[in-house]
C-alpha cells in the first residue's frame, strides 16, 4: 500500500500535508475506490479501520478482512517472489512498501519492515513460511520508479524468469 503524494517536494512540506489530507478524505468512498487504482492502492495508517473496511482492492489482497487460502495458496505456489525496490523512489511512499513494509500503525513517520508486520507474524499470505525456505528475494535498484537499466534487468530478474 502507498500513503503518500507522488513527486511532493519534502516530507515536511505543509503543502504536501494538505494534499495528502485531501485525497484522505475521499480515498475511500465507493466511487473513489471503484475508479482510481491509485485510490485502491491507499492504505492510512491513521485510519486503519476504516482502510480494512472500505478498501475495495487492497485490503482484501492482504488478507485483512478474512482469510482467503486461494490467494495464500497460489502465492506459495511461486518458486520465488522477487520484489524489487527503487532505491530513488519519488512515486511510491513509504518506498519499503515495494518490500512489504510500511508505517507502524497509528503513525505515518516511523517504517517496518515486512518481519514485523502482522501480516508477515500472522502469516496471511505465507509470506512468512516463504521467508524461512528461501522463497522470498528482496532487491534493490538504484533509481527512481521503474527506472532500470536493460542490462541490470537481463542480468538481475532474467534469471528468476528461466
Amino acid at each position: 500500500g502507498v500513503y503518500g503524494f507522488p513527486r511532493c517536494p519534502g516530507e515536511s512540506s505543509h503543502v504536501c500535508d494538505w494534499i495528502r489530507k485531501t485525497l484522505d478524505l475521499g480515498a475511500y468512498t465507493k466511487a473513489v475506490q471503484e475508479h482510481l487504482v491509485q485510490a485502491e492502492y491507499w492504505h492510512d495508517p491513521l485510519k486503519e479501520e476504516e482502510y480494512r473496511k472500505s478498501s475495495i482492492f487492497l485490503a482484501d489482497i492482504n488478507q485483512e478482512r478474512g482469510i482467503n487460502e486461494t490467494y495464500k495458496k497460489n502465492l506459495m505456489a511461486l518458486r520465488k517472489f522477487v520484489m524489487v525496490k527503487f532505491l530513488n523512489d519519488t512515486m511510491v511512499d513509504p518506498p519499503i512498501s515495494e518490500w512489504f513494509g510500511f508505517y507502524r500503525s497509528g503513525q505515518a513517520k516511523e517504517t517496518i519492515p515486512l518481519q514485523e508486520s502482522s501480516l508477515y507474524k500472522e502469516d496471511r499470505l505465507g509470506l512468512q513460511e516463504m521467508d524461512k525456505a528461501g522463497k522470498l528475494e528482496f532487491l534493490g535498484v538504484q533509481g527512481d520508479h521503474l527506472h532500470f537499466s536493460e542490462e541490470w534487468f537481463d542480468s538481475t530478474i532474467l534469471p528468476f524468469l528461466h
